[in-house]
């Protein structure tokens, strides 16, 4: 999947969600999950988050929450591994767990009340999830 594809995909979900939003009071969540199928589309996507983490200040593991009644937890097991967990608003969950090294995996959620699990296991792997909910 490319850029280009990852871009597209997430204009689209952003505007389902918000005619969702718009029809129904009920409380839901959309995900987008980026798991690159090649080693030169998971190298830049690990090269991206790695520039976020510095941008950021960020090492190794990093979870950073905003809001209220969020839980988060990364374990890793190996070197040279990044995690990111960054949630904005209420009601929160997301985990993290990479065995292996040289892992980079981001989890950004937004909104309220969503939840995501990751396992990733194995050498120089990447992936990013985006979620934002509702209520």
């Amino acid at each position: 999947m490319t850029l280009k594809t990852l871009t597209i995909a997430l204009v689209a979900g952003s505007i389902g969600q918000a005619a969702l939003s718009a029809q129904s009071f009920a409380g839901g969540w959309v995900s987008v999950t980026y798991a690159p199928a090649n080693a030169r589309d998971g190298s830049a996507l690990a090269t991206g988050l790695r520039f976020y983490s510095l941008y950021r200040g960020l090492r190794g593991a990093s979870v950073h929450q905003s809001g209220h009644d969020n839980t988060a937890g990364i374990a890793q097991d190996g070197r040279g591994n990044l995690g990111i967990i960054q949630q904005e608003g209420n009601g929160h969950s997301a985990a993290l767990q990479q065995n292996g090294n040289d892992n980079a995996y981001g989890i950004f959620q937004f909104g309220g009340h969503t939840s995501t699990s990751v396992l990733q296991n194995g050498n120089g792997g990447s992936g990013a999830t985006l979620s934002y909910g509702w209520r």
